[in-house]
């Protein structure tokens, strides 16, 4: 019999972000880049601050699906860098999603964003983080995410 796989909390993230570049229609739907400027990761194994570089590559199907594609990195306290790879889904009701567009604040329970993610290493202290795969979920606010990353064990 398999597994089934358990959840551990791994880390709180809050990443600021700087304001939308418009990219116009691609392929797929309305495209667009947030520069992620900034913001703390803090949870059992490491805190540190979110480096100002990096971005969410995002595509924004006709439905109102956004398709979050980011790359980032962490500096934990201790010295050691953590780059994230994240990719998941927002979507929820179009009144939502426009007020979210807009800036309120919304109950993160209002809408869809969960995420899968990759955290990776050369620092040999957090190298077992390398074999393991992190779901998340996030709320959108004016200018940051937060986020909670569950490690699957």
């Amino acid at each position: 019999m398999l597994p089934e796989p358990k959840l551990e909390f791994f880390c709180d993230l809050q990443v600021e972000l700087d304001p939308i570049r418009e990219l116009g229609a691609g392929r797929a739907g309305q495209r667009r880049i947030i520069p992620i400027i900034g913001g703390r990761a803090s949870g059992p194994h490491f805190s540190g601050k979110v480096l100002n570089l990096g971005a969410d590559w995002q595509t924004i199907f006709a439905d109102g699906l956004a398709e979050l594609d980011t790359r980032y990195a962490i500096e934990t306290d201790d010295g050691a860098t953590i780059e994230v790879v994240n990719y998941g889904f927002r979507h929820g009701p179009p009144e939502v999603i426009a007020a979210i567009g807009r800036g309120e604040k919304v109950a993160p329970d209002q809408y869809y964003m969960r995420t899968h993610a990759r955290l990776e290493t050369g620092d040999a202290q957090y190298a077992w983080m390398n074999n393991l795969l992190f779901v998340g979920v996030g709320a959108r606010e004016a200018s940051t995410v937060v986020l909670k990353l569950y490690a699957i064990k």
